[in-house]
């Protein structure tokens, strides 16, 4: 190419290089096997850096599952051999580039002429790829000739350098002779003693060594191409120094850290010894946790239904079976709680949650063209409201927006930022739920307190009702962090030793009276569990009807609208927490509702209502359907799951029976053991009574 001028080309790299030291790096060759995602970032790199000559080698095509991460992976490039897409990428930065490809690989065969005449050879080949691997470096230790690899390890890159006459591959890896699992685990140990990608792996079923599967970004193997070159840059220039296994480097874009490793011996070091017992017992826990959590891929109805079912509900009780029609039919059998559940004793709160999976269905089909219509069954009776869902394909359907959050979206009971919410953010939350409903601000310090004052003593009542207490101690799941039907113990926002106090008090309601009696036992629990948190946000909001909400088709058409809405607000980057006990207390004064034999108890509610009335004004609180916190801050580490969709599926003959009733009854059992049979435990006190429905939050 007539107009291409080497020198012109590479001209930036002069001052970080000398003019001298780019014209060497024309002169070498460098070997790389394997173009996927960092072999071809490395390719590109070099050839940027100037590097004149190259022996390329892989097996491989472009094929979809490539575009996350590889260069040259294209619409373009779909089924084209790696080698001559990335060596036709490489000439085009510089047509001067002699490049000798190697489609098939390289094996014991071609290793030879892989490396002959190279002056630095840098791994490129997939994690899964040992034998090739230990091949090339076996090959390079007896040439004398360096050797780079750099993983990419979730948003980082890990790197080890092995130079001639130094220790070697298998000396710091010790893979001779072992099953490939254990290889594969000292191959990921040994690149990575600090393991810093470890805390951040949210989905566990995506790795898999037995099926040679795990995931993979973009970030790392640019990471890793720019290490990599760094290294090959000095050992190249015979400058700077090169860190040598037994050392190496990780480096986390995602943690923010740099750590330098020194591993003595490698693999036999006792420190990793150690490291390696933990890395197979951590292995075997994700990849059983991959087992449990990992949904099976569904199509049609299913795939809709199973994206659907992570709608929000009181206590994550669920009310609600699907019967499964045909690929375009799903009948919704609803329940709802108020044989046992004094906050849901017309069945409200549940219509609200039906309301919120009708809308998620409605979404959820939307990434398939689909369009929803609903009818309820008015044959049905109120405490099993039932639902005809079907879908029709129409065109200019598009994916909703808020898909891609129904599953992120849920409960933060912990602290939130208290900066105001934006202009924006309070516009995009009004639209959601506009024109039918609309929402009132309570906002700034002082509206925020008055919150708080009227929530904390919203507690009070709740955490002395005995009509609450069987509801609040079938509620928590304790020990855990996920829970499929109920709340787990670490979702709740209780200290360790607060919740070992709450376990206790829940096993027999004269134990709450006893706390609540001689020990202030609900002043701890409201403190942390409702003044702190109405505090500790941005705002308070209240979904506001059009009229006052009174039939069953009122509330679930209300829980579409609080669906859209906290929907948006995961959208927009905020937490939530629902605040509905009072505005149940409140409903109960007004209409005349006995919800406890306690006269006290009812007097409380009717303050309550009165107070609700002065935060709102009456008609505003006569038509409020949902009352929440928001804020931003970090997501909560722990949260309610579903039902796996084939525990919610019913046959024809069934009416949808409610799981929750029985797992209600199973706690009655179980918690009647006493919480000192297990100290291991954390647990708490009249926080017991203390659910989300407690509180009105929806899991």
């Amino acid at each position: 190419m007539d107009s291409f001028d080497y020198r012109e080309a590479f001209a930036r790299n002069i001052g970080w290089l000398t003019p001298d030291e780019q014209a060497v790096l024309g002169s070498k060759q460098v070997a790389i096997a394997g173009l996927g995602g960092v072999g071809g970032s490395h390719l590109m790199t070099l050839a940027r850096l100037g590097i004149g000559r190259f022996h390329v080698a892989d097996l491989d095509h472009f094929e979809l599952a490539n575009f996350n991460r590889q260069a040259g992976a294209s619409v373009h490039n779909l089924g084209r051999e790696k080698v001559e897409v990335l060596a036709e990428m490489a000439l085009a930065v510089n047509p001067e580039l002699v490049i000798g490809r190697f489609p098939a690989g390289v094996d014991e065969d071609n290793v030879g002429e892989f490396l002959s005449g190279v002056d630095l050879f840098v791994d490129g080949l997939d994690f899964f790829a040992l034998e090739a691997r230990r091949l090339v470096f076996a090959a390079c230790a007896s040439l004398g000739i360096p050797a780079v690899t750099a993983a990419p390890l979730g948003m980082g890159a890990a790197v080890l350098t092995f130079l001639p006459g130094r220790m070697s591959f298998e000396d710091y890896f010790c893979l001779e002779g072992l099953p490939e699992e254990e290889q594969l685990v000292r191959f990921l140990l040994g690149l990575s003693p600090a393991m810093l990608q470890r805390g951040y792996l949210v989905e566990p079923g995506a790795v898999d060594l037995a099926a040679h599967r795990g995931p993979s970004t973009a970030m790392a193997c640019e990471l890793c191409s720019g290490l990599a070159a760094t290294e090959a840059l000095k050992i190249l220039l015979r400058r700077g120094r090169v860190i040598a296994a037994p050392r190496g480097l990780q480096l986390d874009a995602y943690r923010n850290r740099l750590v330098k490793t020194w591993r003595p011996g490698g693999n036999r070091n006792p420190v990793q010894r150690l490291g390696l017992a933990i890395a197979r017992r951590q292995l075997a826990r994700i990849r059983d946790a991959g087992k449990d959590h990992a949904p099976p891929v569904e199509t049609g109805a299913r795939a809709i239904l199973e994206l659907a079912r992570w709608a929000p509900s009181g206590d994550n009780t669920q009310p609600w079976r699907f019967e499964l029609k045909g690929e375009r039919h799903v009948v919704v059998h609803g329940h709802d709680t108020r044989d046992h559940c004094v906050y849901d004793l017309r069945g409200h709160a549940s219509q609200i949650a039906l309301g919120a999976l009708l809308e998620t269905l409605t979404l959820a089909a939307t990434p398939l063209g689909l369009r929803t219509e609903v009818s309820r069954r008015e044959e049905m009776p109120d405490n099993q409201p039932t639902f005809d869902v079907r879908w029709a394909p129409e065109a200019g359907v598009e994916p909703d927006s808020l898909v891609p959050y129904i599953k992120l979206r849920a409960t933060q009971r912990r602290a939130m930022r208290t900066r105001a919410l934006r202009g924006a953010e309070k516009r995009a939350l009004e639209a959601a739920v506009s024109p039918s409903y609309s929402v009132l601000w309570l906002e700034g310090f002082a509206k925020r307190l008055e919150v708080a004052r009227f929530l904390f003593d919203s507690a009070g009542l709740r955490l002395t009702l005995r009509e609450a207490f069987e509801v609040h101690r079938s509620i928590i799941e304790w020990g855990a962090t996920f829970s499929e039907d109920r709340i787990p113990e670490r979702a709740v926002g209780l200290d360790p030793l607060m919740s070992r106090i709450t376990r206790w008090a829940l096993g027999d309601w004269r134990r709450i009276e006893l706390m609540n009696t001689y020990f202030a036992g609900t002043l701890a629990p409201r403190v942390l569990l409702d003044f702190i948190p109405a505090l500790s946000c941005a705002a308070h909001a209240l979904i506001v009807a059009p009229s006052p909400p009174f039939s069953t088709d009122d509330f679930v058409s209300a829980g579409r609208a609080v669906q859209r809405f906290w929907l948006s607000a995961t959208r927009l980057g905020l937490w939530q927490q629902p605040e509905m006990t009072p505005l149940i207390f409140s409903a109960y004064a007004r209409d005349g509702v006995r919800f406890s034999e306690s006269e006290a108890h009812r007097h409380r509610a009717e303050r309550l209502a009165t107070r609700l009335d002065a935060l709102a004004t009456p008609e505003l609180a006569r038509r409020a359907v949902w009352m929440g916190r928001l804020g931003a801050g970090p997501a909560p580490k722990s949260r309610s799951l579903r039902l796996p969709l084939d525990r919610l599926l019913v046959d024809g003959g069934s009416q949808g029976a409610p799981a929750h009733h029985e797992r209600h009854a199973e706690r009655e059992e179980s918690s009647e053991r006493p919480a000192e049979s297990d100290p291991a435990e954390p647990v708490s006190v009249s926080i017991a009574n203390h659910g989300a429905q407690a509180r009105g939050g929806a899991e």
